[in-house]
């Protein structure tokens, strides 16, 4: 089911907390392993979900549901019915998001509010004609008290070109100027460092990202697409 926009964006801003109980640490280890030799993806956690008898699985390339015998394995989305349609996979996102963001806040470019209210952390690619309007008005973003880190996320993959334009950018000696100048259209020198692009790219995609730009909250909750700065502003402000 393929909600209205406006719907999905209520849905993803809910702060809502987790509905069900805990799992005790190691309870799950067992199959946490069998699953992660089966399918070859990392599994960061493994634990209950909202629904008895499926396991809820935290892996690299998103929320998995599995049931209890680690013989079936689904994906989609897990909403609460008799909670405002609250969107308990979105939640159970959040914080691993937030935690798995922590080692690249040094590789960020960050354009910063003099008056930081709110951090927002945007997957960005320079290609891409509605990051391209976000960049452009990153001055009414920062006039607001937000501040805007981005992170790499080439829509084409790495490698690819717009990788290496991307590391281009991260190598730069002024990154910014060469993020300014790439989302203006200009060209940038080829340059090359320790910028890890394919780590950033790899985040976005464990994170569910398949478009740009994709927006990282305070609180974990990620919003797909573009949202000028006075509706971001008001969306930020309702996390508070």
């Amino acid at each position: 089911m393929k909600l209205p926009r406006i719907v999905t964006l209520c849905l993803s801003l809910a702060v809502a907390p987790m509905l069900f109980a805990a799992t005790p640490a190691g309870k799950y280890d067992e199959l946490k392993q069998q699953l992660t030799d089966r399918l070859g993806i990392e599994i960061n956690a493994l634990t209950d979900s909202p629904i008895e008898g499926l396991l809820q699985a935290v892996t690299s390339h998103g929320i998995l549901y599995v049931s209890a015998d680690g013989t079936k394995l689904m994906q989609g989305t897990i909403y609460d019915l008799k909670n405002r349609m609250n969107n308990l996979t979105e939640a159970a996102m959040a914080q691993p998001r937030l935690e798995q963001l922590k080692p690249f806040e040094n590789e960020m470019l960050v354009y910063k509010a003099k008056n930081e209210k709110h951090v927002v952390t945007v997957f960005t690619d320079i290609t891409c004609g509605y990051c391209r309007k976000l960049h452009q008005q990153m001055q009414e973003y920062n006039d607001l008290g937000i501040t805007v880190r981005y992170m790499a996320y080439p829509r084409a993959g790495v490698p690819s070109k717009v990788a290496e334009d991307m590391e281009s950018i991260w190598c730069a000696k002024d990154p910014l100027k060469a993020m300014d100048d790439a989302k203006a259209g200009k060209s940038v020198p080829s340059a090359t460092c320790k910028a890890n692009i394919a780590a950033q790219y790899n985040l976005g995609v464990s994170f569910g990202i398949n478009g740009t730009p994709s927006l990282i909250l305070e609180n974990g909750t990620m919003l797909p697409g573009y949202m000028p700065p006075e509706k971001l502003n008001d969306a930020l402000s309702t996390l508070n």
